[in-house]
């Protein structure tokens, strides 16, 4: 059971970190584009790391939901 919960904590911590830190890279890139600096390859970062945290975040809500027994 102490698996799990240790599980989840790290999950979903991460999870939130790996999404705000993805919306923050974006808007920057987003910035970086009206300004007409390079902002591709950064902006593909900051898409690419708000998605694994928002799968994270979904993925230790469902382990929590089945240590729960509600799934």
């Amino acid at each position: 059971m102490k698996q799990y919960l240790i599980k989840w904590l790290v999950q979903s911590i991460t999870g939130l970190v790996l999404t705000g830190a993805g919306l923050s890279i974006s808007i920057d890139a987003g910035l970086h584009k009206l300004r007409g600096l390079s902002w591709f390859w950064q902006g593909t970062l900051g898409l690419i790391l708000f998605q694994a945290g928002i799968c994270l975040m979904i993925d230790s809500l469902v382990a929590k939901m089945r240590v729960k027994k509600i799934l």
